[in-house]
């Protein structure tokens, strides 16, 4: 069974940063992409980021430039740094991976709490 751990999470003033993680429990070369979602209150479930196997990353135009997608192969480990947040970028973080052989993510780690305010 495949396990994603997601660490990171926290409450932060805006423009202030936080950098999230998100641990495989298999070698992450088994997976085509791992990518980041956000929820919000009362909101569903969002795109943010994702790095392919290619190490290639995409992002929704919401966090580009201000957040960054990277991986760290030796420990089947994502993060996700998030700079200049804002009081809209509060929500939970998923962490999801996909495979080869599906156009969906199909694993999901149990989210971090992200909170900005002052």
């Amino acid at each position: 069974q495949v396990q994603l751990l997601e660490s990171g999470g926290g409450l932060v003033q805006p423009g202030e940063s936080l950098r999230l993680s998100c641990r495989v429990s298999e070698n992450i070369f088994n997976f085509n992409s791992v990518g980041w979602h956000r929820q919000a209150p009362g909101k569903e479930r969002d795109f943010v980021a994702k790095i392919n196997v290619g190490g290639v990353t995409t992002y929704t135009d919401s966090v580009k430039g201000r957040f960054t997608n990277s991986r760290d192969n030796a420990r089947n480990t994502v993060y996700l740094q998030m700079n200049n947040l804002t009081p809209e970028d509060t929500a939970v973080y998923y962490c999801a991976a996909r495979s080869y052989y599906s156009n969906t993510y199909a694993y999901w780690g149990q989210g971090t709490q992200v909170t900005v305010s002052s």
